[in-house]
């Protein structure tokens, strides 16, 4: 098991919960944070053995966003996390984001208290968003004179309208969760929503993982595609999982009613 300093990391039958624990700091985002982030999603990403991600806060609170006295008073930090290779690629602050999407499964964030600046960008990269009624998003970089840099937007674009889009990203308004239910950028309000996404994660696990990976997979790269694009990767997806183990388990439990267990995903999704 590996030690993190800002982070908690539990795996129970298959579902990892990656929980920010940082309470004392409303689990403000500084250079560790950014790190460990990197590093456990992309360690969960080449995992074929887990069926879910839950990803919270520790304290009742999601994050405050970045932790500026931290991050942005040495400017050797700011550029550490904002560095990469060509222009196109992600770097730091954008993985942290990103990488949710890349898992091939399902990452569920569970939103309480505040959700902050960097925060708002880390729980957009995650494929639903569960909050309470009284959660507090924002999307908060232009208060401080900057543009949203995390690639939350590779995800906005996807949930609400560009006009809407923009005004949130120009006010830097902090919106309620039912609020932002009613936006789009939460999928659901529930009281205790930690408690509905282990629910929701446990059920997901009752299906082929194949299947869950291709779902994901398919709608993230044919979302915003062409027609014909997404037909081709239809089918293609199909053909995978007919060739593969687990369509025959998914077959085998719906005929007979047996709770079979399912393989480890497939190594391409």
């Amino acid at each position: 098991m590996t030690h993190w300093q800002r982070l908690k990391v539990t795996e129970n039958d298959g579902i990892v919960t990656v929980s920010l624990n940082r309470p004392e700091k409303l689990n403000a985002l500084d250079v560790l944070m950014f790190q460990e982030l990197d590093k456990v999603s992309r360690s969960l990403r080449q995992r074929k053995d887990i069926r879910a991600v839950i990803l919270t806060g520790e304290g009742g609170n999601f994050s405050s966003g970045l932790d500026v006295q931290s991050v942005a008073t040495s400017p050797a930090k700011v550029l550490g996390i904002l560095k990469k290779w060509l222009p196109g690629n992600a770097n730091l602050a954008q993985r942290v984001s990103r990488n949710w999407r890349k898992i091939p499964v399902p990452v569920i964030a569970v939103i309480e208290g505040r959700c902050l600046g960097g925060g708002m960008q880390i729980v957009l990269g995650a494929d639903f968003r569960l909050a309470t009624p009284d959660a507090e998003l924002s999307i908060m970089e232009v208060r401080w004179g900057l543009v949203p840099d995390m690639a939350g937007l590779l995800s906005l674009r996807e949930l609400v309208a560009k006009d809407v889009a923009m005004k949130l990203t120009m006010t830097g308004e902090i919106i309620a969760g039912t609020q932002a239910k009613h936006m789009g950028l939460v999928t659901e309000i529930h009281e205790a929503p930690l408690a509905v996404a282990e629910a929701f994660a446990r059920q997901i696990t009752q299906a082929s993982p194949d299947a869950i990976a291709a779902i994901k997979s398919t709608t993230n790269q044919c979302w915003t595609r062409s027609e014909r694009y997404l037909l081709a990767r239809e089918t293609l997806s199909q053909i995978r999982l007919i060739l593969g183990k687990n369509f025959q388990i998914a077959g085998h439990r719906q005929r007979n009613k047996s709770d079979k267990a399912y393989q480890n995903r497939q190594s391409f999704w």
